[in-house]
């Protein structure tokens, strides 16, 4: 079985909603299962046992949330070596125009040496149907990717 850890951060619930379309997505592949998780709540076992990472947050203060922050400064140092090119892609619901987030996540992606698979989905404004199907595909590209090897 191929997991995906759908790791997120939400306040205000956009966040969220995408989240919840990156997992659908991923449970539409067979053999693929999400891990939907908010940062507070996940931690090193489920940085491990993943296959792949979607990792999503709203933009504050031209920057990521701080729950996510949170999660890899715990997860850091012991999952150093242990995830060397995983694959990982990256959505964000943007507050300004949600570049500073984005930034700052994929940095620290390369810090942790994982594998970016997928473009971005950087969005400002209202959660709409358009952008649920876009994560959708999100996790259906990361799930597929990982079960057949691609990544």
């Amino acid at each position: 079985m191929t997991t995906i850890l759908v790791l997120y951060h939400s306040q205000g619930g956009n966040n969220r909603k995408m989240a919840e379309a990156v997992a659908d997505g991923v449970n539409s592949i067979e053999g693929a299962a999400a891990n939907l998780k908010d940062a507070l709540d996940a931690g090193l076992d489920d940085l491990l046992a993943c296959d792949g990472i979607a990792i999503g947050s709203p933009e504050y203060f031209g920057y990521f949330s701080g729950a996510l922050k949170d999660f890899f400064d715990r997860t850091y140092e012991p999952a150093r070596d242990k995830v060397f090119r995983k694959p990982y892609a990256v959505f964000v619901n943007a507050g300004n125009d949600g570049s500073g987030a984005l930034r700052n996540i994929e940095r620290i992606c390369i810090g942790y040496r994982l594998k970016k698979v997928y473009d971005p989905i950087v969005i400002k404004g209202d959660i709409t149907p358009d952008v649920l199907e876009a994560c959708t595909l999100m996790g259906q590209t990361l799930a597929a990717g990982c079960a057949a090897g691609i990544y």
